[in-house]
């Protein structure tokens, strides 16, 4: 348990911090859910809307500290990828 005023301090701000962060993690899979389900249901214009919404949400994510830069490309990248591959199958 926290002892000195200091450390009590640095709990309640570590607490904060922790509820912003999951929060702000929530958003980026709902984010990243909307991308998955418009990808399921093959609507290549609406992957496409979903995407580009999600990514500066993403991107957000990595600014704020919440996701890593690498980890953030990684799921930008295959998300894009598989958004393409949805238009291509329709052609």
């Amino acid at each position: 348990m926290a002892n000195t005023e200091q450390s009590k301090k640095r709990a309640r701000q570590s607490e904060a911090r922790y509820a912003v962060n999951k929060a702000r993690r929530s958003r980026i899979r709902t984010f990243l859910r909307k991308v998955e389900e418009a990808i399921a249901s093959g609507d290549a214009d609406a992957a496409a809307a979903a995407m580009k919404a999600a990514q500066p949400e993403i991107a957000r994510g990595v600014s704020k500290g919440v996701l890593h830069k690498n980890t953030a490309s990684r799921k930008i990248s295959r998300l894009t990828s598989r958004v393409k591959a949805v238009g291509q199958a329709e052609a």
